[in-house]
């Protein structure tokens, strides 16, 4: 008959075993709210002009190429 043998466990290596179960939903959910808050945030001046023009493959996209002389202010 096969013992069962217990092994102390450390409390930092405890809390990484509870919490690893849920880092890739959390992950996963992190990033769809991210990009979630850049679509409907696109519209707005300053994170258009702060954010979505500096990321590398996107930035021409959102690039105002208004002619100064068509803009309100």
């Amino acid at each position: 008959m096969a013992r069962v043998v217990f092994k102390t466990q450390a409390p930092v290596n405890a809390a990484l075993a509870g919490s690893r179960r849920w880092l890739t939903t959390l992950g996963i959910w992190g990033f769809s709210a991210g990009a979630g808050a850049l679509l409907l945030l696109s519209v707005t001046p300053l994170v258009r002009r702060e954010v979505l023009v500096k990321v590398p493959m996107l930035g021409n996209y959102y690039e105002d190429k208004t002619p100064e002389s068509d803009k309100p202010f």
